[in-house]
């Protein structure tokens, strides 16, 4: 004990405001890793990878396996360089995070306050209409990122926003229900698009593994782009918001149109997402409760 109490008196010692600076760098930088890879399926990768190197460092310490620690020192070049591989879609969704952090004046700006109220106004009406008839639906309303590469997969319209023509597309049976509708600058730009499914690990440890693919569409788009997602349950008839990968459910009309004003409603540039982030965070809680 003596010994471990002097050898930390010896760090601290040594310390000054460029150690503490540069252990600070280092930390933020695994907590950026860590906080990008929460919840994913590479989270349980990234577990077993730990739990692997510690098993095999305490193997290689404790016994001597001259043959098997040689085979470990030339194999673990090779590993280090196939973790970009492994979580290469981690790792590209970080940088894309990243690269919106500076960017904080949203493409909706170009609207009036008037066309945006509407553009909700007729999304929410649309919602509630879907919800009560338990006809599903999957909205994806564009932000900051441009939704151009999946608004090529589906059928371009280039039409106002009206609770009528949502209600016609999603009417089941017909040739553009199945897909989602992207709505960008006040307009709905295409219908019957087709989304990335979601690769987050919620949906294997909560009940929201049951959902089906609209949900995993509305959670998909959301992980890989800023994109706010509005998806309606055919069997429940439930009306969820889909946003960063998370996912608030069973809202009624007035919520719904709540947390779509806290995403478009004009507000100061360097306000718009914390705002949006802090009000999802809030209903989250309210939720819960």
């Amino acid at each position: 004990m003596t010994d471990v109490i002097s050898n930390l008196l010896f760090v601290f010692e040594r310390l000054n405001w460029l150690s503490v600076l540069d252990i600070l760098l280092v930390a933020s930088i695994f907590f950026g890793l860590l906080h990008s890879v929460r919840e994913t399926q590479a989270m349980s990768l990234l577990r077993g990878l730990i739990f692997l190197f510690v098993a095999l460092a305490l193997l290689t310490s404790l016994v001597s396996l001259p043959a098997f620690s040689w085979l470990l020192r030339n194999t673990l070049p090779a590993l280090l360089l196939a973790i970009p591989v492994i979580f290469a879609p981690e790792l590209r969704r970080a940088l894309e995070r990243l690269g919106r952090a500076g960017v904080f004046m949203p493409t909706t700006s170009e609207l009036t306050k008037g066309q945006m109220d509407r553009m909700i106004q007729a999304v929410v009406s649309a919602a509630a209409r879907l919800s009560a008839r338990q006809h599903g639906a999957l909205i994806v309303l564009q932000r900051l990122e441009s939704l151009e590469a999946y608004i090529e997969t589906g059928v371009r319209m280039d039409a106002a926003v009206t609770p009528e023509l949502l209600l016609q597309i999603f009417y089941p049976n017909t040739p553009l229900h199945d897909g989602a509708v992207v709505i960008a600058q006040g307009r709905i730009v295409a219908a019957a698009c087709v989304m990335p499914l979601s690769s987050s690990g919620i949906l294997n440890r909560s009940p929201e593994r049951q959902m089906g693919l609209r949900h995993r569409a509305a959670m998909g788009i959301t992980e890989v782009t800023d994109a706010v997602a509005v998806v309606i349950s055919e069997e429940t008839g439930l009306i969820s918001v889909a946003h960063s990968g998370r996912m608030i459910r069973r809202l009624d009309a007035e919520r719904l149109e709540n947390i779509l004003n806290a995403f478009f409603r004009p507000l100061q540039p360097s306000s718009t997402g914390l705002w949006s982030r802090l009000f999802l965070s809030r209903t989250k809680s309210k939720e819960k409760r």
